[in-house]
């Protein structure tokens, strides 16, 4: 996955382990809408469904708008590599950050699939 506006979009659904159905949902915007912002085919979605988008995967606003190619008031030009996590991660490659980002979407749905049954178990009296 690359540094494109739908690859991270992607990215983030994947780390906070949404399918594209609840995170079009959360975001109020269709999903064959968020497939086409995944897959790049929108190029300059609006603000206001990167406000939505921001908030249903906790994102933030000004990096998404970033990414979509605004220029964010009070702030100087950025490229889109300079968004997300560029100050903990600068001296990364991209190909180590991809690595990174799968491995927390994999660790994050193992984890998730370890508490599933217990929790499920524990609210049946």
């Amino acid at each position: 996955m690359g540094s494109s506006f739908g690859g991270r979009l992607r990215q983030a659904r994947e780390v906070h382990g949404l399918s594209a159905i609840d995170a079009a949902r959360a975001a109020g915007i269709s999903v064959a809408y968020l497939s086409k912002l995944e897959r790049d085919a929108v190029k300059r979605p609006s603000p206001h469904v990167l406000h939505q988008l921001s908030e249903a995967l906790s994102v933030p606003y000004a990096d998404l708008m970033r990414l979509s190619g605004y220029r964010v008031p009070g702030e100087p030009s950025a490229k889109p590599s300079d968004t997300v996590g560029a100050a903990l991660f600068a001296d990364l490659t991209e190909d180590e950050r991809d690595e990174l980002i799968e491995y927390l979407a994999w660790y994050r749905a193992r984890q998730r699939s370890r508490r599933g049954p217990l929790r499920r178990r524990q609210a049946v009296p």
